[in-house]
């Protein structure tokens, strides 16, 4: 993916992730990339990709466990066309 370097990065990289999830790209419950693995696929610094996964989470598309890594939600949330 090509990042549009005039509109924030972090906003499409987290547009990425979840168009992933959407996907099934990664299915819920599988391990998403780490913070350090998504900075160097979008070649970003770790900052613009932790907001991105900040995000992402936020909007209840994957959950945090302590130890383990990040992972999509086993019920992700509704579909919101305005989003």
């Amino acid at each position: 993916m090509e990042l549009d370097r005039t509109r924030p990065l972090w906003r499409q990289i987290a547009a990425e992730i979840i168009q992933r999830i959407q996907d099934g790209t990664y299915p819920p419950g599988s391990r998403v990339p780490s913070t350090l693995e998504i900075a160097q696929e979008f070649d970003v610094v770790n900052a613009t990709a932790a907001k991105a996964m900040k995000h992402v989470r936020e909007q209840g598309w994957t959950r945090g466990e302590v130890g383990l890594g990040t992972f999509v939600s086993d019920t992700p949330p509704p579909a919101n066309p305005s989003a």
